[in-house]
């Protein structure tokens, strides 16, 4: 059986540092979509590691949550 290599898309966010643990649990909460990770927690850097097919769904939940909070989306580290 062959295994078949998946990509996962990173995005980073930089955002205010309390609304770091708000996040990760509202991402995570979609069950399968992504994963939150933060890199750097004085800085309120988090990593997005998105499944490909779920990337246009991660999107509607950034869009949407740019109505309540400040922050951007990087696709690497600078």
């Amino acid at each position: 059986m062959e295994k078949r290599k998946v990509t996962v898309l990173k995005k980073y966010l930089k955002l205010n540092r309390k609304h770091i643990a708000y996040v990760q649990f509202l991402i995570e909460s979609y069950e399968g979509l992504a994963t939150v990770t933060t890199v750097d927690k004085n800085a309120a850097i988090i990593k997005l590691s998105i499944m490909p097919d779920f990337v246009s769904d991660i999107d509607l939940i950034l869009d949407d949550l740019r109505k309540e909070l400040d922050f951007t989306v990087e696709r690497s580290l600078p």
